[in-house]
């Protein structure tokens, strides 16, 4: 059974967590934070861009600057974190070579202002261990803004890497749907034909052996079904308006076709199309939180939700299986994943709750904003 236009009620997807709640670790910035956040990529981006020389030249008139409002502030007065802008600023655009040299030039600007400020040491001894301190600190900047620029290093390559997993994934997932449709279907469909053919003759001729010919033939036709059904379920989104409810559709309906399992789905489906990778990504959050439920949960009944707000759009898949349980990141951590990702890419995130009363809700929050087509 399934709705097209079937009412949902947006606090049962959006109900706070349980404790057993498994959230994206990356929120959304909402309102004004995420105006910020575009500034400041924006920022970044063109910092990024810059020539090394202009870096280098941004530093030498930093780090004088700096010194002097030390000097002019007095040794009372310590300024000492501000030397931090222009070394972090050469760990994150140039080396670890051209940020030590920077913490070396800050020490030496600190010990200059310093010393023209009048402060003045009982010993050399306390003057040198002052100094040494300081690089020191110096120092640790540049090692922990190092190590600090190294790991987001290695997590932009790991992002680069899943999404080129997930690229190859749907173009193979693609390429074996279309191979699937049109191979082996059609050559099921003609064995179908020929035991057509054969169950006619069989009629013609009284032979008792004609209902077992279409006893096979039946069953031929019910696996074309069947592959095609898998065909349509490795590439099932199709680039229109209705493309994503109507894979949803499609997925319910094979989920209970095939898995014997009562799935229904229901839909306020908006007129307003989304893009196709998009619906693409949606799509496959909701068929692995589906499969979690059959394999994983052992559900015998599962409802699956599209629902569009004035600013958001919701995919919930609920079941009345066992839940999510202690140790499930163990067996389900792949999937689960894979499916913060693809939140993820298209600007939402996904939240895993236990249901009270029983079973678990699986629901990704995505901006329209940031999956419709441009108008």
């Amino acid at each position: 059974m399934t709705s097209a236009e079937a009412p949902i009620h947006a606090p049962d997807l959006m109900a706070p967590a349980s404790r057993e709640a498994v959230e994206s670790p990356v929120p959304l910035p909402p309102g004004m934070g995420a105006a910020i956040w575009r500034l400041l990529s924006r920022f970044m981006a063109l910092l990024d861009r810059q020539p090394p020389v202009v870096l280098w030249l941004e530093m030498l008139l930093l780090v004088p600057a700096i010194g002097y409002a030390d000097y002019i502030t007095g040794y009372e007065v310590s300024v000492v974190l501000l030397y931090s802008l222009p070394i972090l600023l050469m760990v994150r655009f140039a080396d670890q070579q051209a940020a030590v040299f920077t913490a070396l030039l800050c020490a030496l600007t600190w010990w200059w202002a310093d010393e023209k400020s009048g402060h003045h040491y009982t010993t050399a001894f306390h003057q040198t261990w002052e100094t040494t301190v300081r690089l020191a600190y110096f120092l640790i900047f540049v090692l922990c803004g190092v190590s600090v620029k190294e790991r987001i290093a290695l997590l932009r390559r790991a992002r680069q890497l899943e999404r080129e997993i997930i690229r190859i994934s749907e173009r193979e997932q693609h390429r074996i749907g279309q191979d699937l449709h049109d191979g082996l279907c059609q050559y099921f469909a003609a064995v179908g034909c020929s035991a057509g053919s054969v169950k006619a003759r069989l009629d013609r001729a009284g032979s008792p052996e004609a209902p077992a010919v279409q006893e096979i033939q039946d069953l031929i036709l019910d696996g074309v079904q069947q592959t095609r059904a898998l065909a349509r379920g490795l590439f099932p989104v199709q680039n229109d308006e209705w493309g994503l409810p109507s894979a949803l559709d499609e997925l319910t309906a094979s989920a209970s076709h095939l898995q014997g399992i009562r799935c229904t789905f229901t839909s306020n489906a908006s007129t307003a199309p989304i893009r196709n990778d998009c619906a693409t990504h949606l799509f496959r959050i909701a068929q692995e939180a589906l499969s979690n439920a059959i394999r994983h949960g052992a559900a015998s009944e599962a409802t699956l939700r599209l629902l569009f707000t004035d600013a958001a759009l919701i995919l919930a898949v609920e079941d009345n299986g066992t839940g999510f349980r202690a140790g499930d990141e163990d067996q389900r951590g792949l999937g689960l994943t894979i499916m913060h990702y693809r939140a993820r890419e298209i600007g939402g995130r996904v939240t895993i709750r236990n249901n009270p009363e029983g079973g678990a809700t699986v629901s990704c929050q995505v901006p329209l904003a940031a999956i419709r087509l441009a108008s």
